[in-house]
């Protein structure tokens, strides 16, 4: 899902570049001009796109999951999460990835053969959500084990900030870089982890310019050239072409139509002459790293704020087409952690020890799951399978905030219809862009959605089913929020092979999706 925020600020000339670096400090100074014209026109506008959270599990098709990649982050400015790049073979065209200025979470290169990685824009990670718990940024295995190719050349050569968490690079045979990388200049926490190892030569990024070392001692942080008088703004983060909060290259805390700043403008302010809480006009919610005036359409508001689930004290309502959390007045509907989430954080599926906490639930704040190590059992892990019996407890559910990924199913249910009752699929989260994923369930015939109403945020991925019917009598897009949204359906049951069951049971069908056919 992308989501263009504009900003009030115009482009305007930048054709001057501070003069005074000493002679000792590489500065490239048509680079930085170039820069500072991109920086203030962009300022306009910033195209959002959500990130992934999938680690190193990709979709069974590779060509698929180039596909997505690409839909996903061609021209994105701003990664509103971490971005994943993995399993993506030698002859793909990355070069889409240009556009990627900064990114909230981690980024992941995994798993890959392409010799560069096109990541030149990328100038701040935030560390808001680490891999592994430790990494902001994580390199590691691409090359091909079997060949003489993999990742050569970073393409890193203006990262400027690493606001939180620390780096991986491991186990990548090819990659080399004769440049000299200033690690103090670039990562801000200074006891996380940090690991360069087995690859082809130590490396090190080419840094274009060093903007904080060199710095006057009366800077609070970085630069825009040797003297108190080229420090940057406070709320500046990667650096600064001047010394106001509107001269950021990017933003430490919050961007306000192009201004830096600690917090956004609340929603009231206090009149010291009538001793009073009055409605600020200029209000915005929190949204990442971002002042908007609205919240993306599957994000609940929470005081302020833009969140993707309401805390256990507050449900959500909707009222004039905005989402809100509320308090309860009394029980709260029960909302439950889903997959990957909360109290689950370290799950990966349902399975047979954790499927008790969906009891009751109506409401899955996150994901839900289904891989064959839950369905069959995992060995290694000690746990059982699953009684098909068990997953009745998801017919209490309503709205799954995140996505459903059925990549396993119990052998002798040929539907869904646990999720009878299943009315939303949010999409807050997503995996590899997908909301709705059924996968190579060769038992599934049906679905029995009968209740699903909306996909609020991205796409549906129906594939390789072989005994699916029905599916082709869905209409989809009218689940859809956005036009962006996708249906991916093939290899499924041809349609003309469910024959006389399928018009046996074309009135059961209708049914079962009243809004859909």
């Amino acid at each position: 899902m992308k989501f263009s925020l504009f900003q009030s600020t115009s482009c305007q000339s930048a054709n001057t570049v501070n003069s005074n670096w000493p002679n000792n400090v590489v500065v490239s100074k048509q680079l930085l001009q170039m820069e500072n014209r991109y920086h203030m026109c962009t300022l306009a506008k910033l195209t959002l796109c959500t990130g992934t959270e999938n680690k190193l599990s990709t979709l069974s098709d590779l060509e698929q999951q180039y596909r997505t990649l690409r839909k996903y982050y061609e021209n994105c400015e701003v990664v509103m999460g971490n971005l994943e790049i993995t399993s993506i073979d030698r002859s793909r065209n990355l070069t889409f990835l240009r556009s990627i200025r900064e990114v909230t979470g981690y980024v992941l290169v995994a798993l890959n053969q392409f010799d560069h990685l096109p990541l030149e824009n990328l100038r701040i990670i935030r560390g808001t959500k680490l891999y592994e718990d430790r990494y902001s940024l994580a390199i590691f295995l691409n090359y091909r084990r079997d060949g003489n190719f993999g990742l050569r050349h970073l393409g890193l050569i203006n990262l400027a900030e690493i606001l939180y968490g620390g780096v991986y690079v491991d186990q990548n045979k090819f990659l080399c870089h004769a440049d000299t990388i200033h690690w103090q200049d670039i990562i801000l926490c200074v006891n996380c982890s940090f690991v360069i190892q087995n690859n082809l030569v130590f490396f090190f990024f080419s840094h274009s310019a060093v903007t904080k070392t060199v710095c006057a001692e009366q800077c609070d942080g970085r630069c825009s050239g040797p003297y108190v008088s080229d420090c940057c703004h406070r709320e500046c983060a990667g650096g600064c072409f001047g010394p106001k909060d509107t001269d950021c290259f990017a933003c430490t805390n919050f961007n306000d139509s192009g201004a830096c700043v600690t917090q956004c403008p609340q929603p009231f302010f206090y009149n010291p002459t009538t001793f009073q809480l009055e409605h600020n006009p200029s209000a915005r919610y929190t949204y990442g790293a971002f002042c908007v005036k609205k919240c993306p359409h599957n994000f609940v508001v929470d005081h302020n704020s833009c969140v993707r689930a309401c805390p256990t004290n507050k449900m959500e309502v909707e009222d004039n087409h905005i989402k809100m959390c509320i308090p309860c007045t009394d029980i709260c509907p029960k909302a439950c952690d889903g997959i990957g989430t909360g109290s689950l954080q370290a799950a990966q599926t349902v399975d047979s020890s954790n499927i008790d906490k969906f009891v009751n639930c109506t409401k899955i704040n996150g994901n839900l799951v289904f891989l064959i190590t839950g369905i069959k059992g995992d060995v290694y892990h000690n746990i059982e399978a699953l009684d098909p019996e068990k997953l009745n407890v998801f017919r209490s559910v309503r709205e799954i905030t995140g996505y459903l990924n059925i990549q396993s199913w119990p052998d002798n249910m040929t539907d869904l219809s646990v999720f009878s009752n299943l009315a939303t699929i949010g999409g807050r989260a997503l995996y590899s862009g997908i909301s709705l994923l059924v996968l190579k369930q060769q038992g599934i015939s049906s679905f029995l959605l009968q209740s699903l109403k909306e996909i609020s945020a991205g796409n549906v991925h129906i594939a390789e089913n072989k005994q699916l019917c029905y599916y082709n009598t869905v209409n989809w897009t009218r689940l859809f929020r956005s036009p962006n949204q996708k249906v991916l359906v093939r290899n499924n049951r041809n349609p003309l092979e469910c024959g006389k069951s399928m018009e046996k049971t074309k009135q059961k069908d209708d049914k079962c999706f009243p809004n859909l056919t």
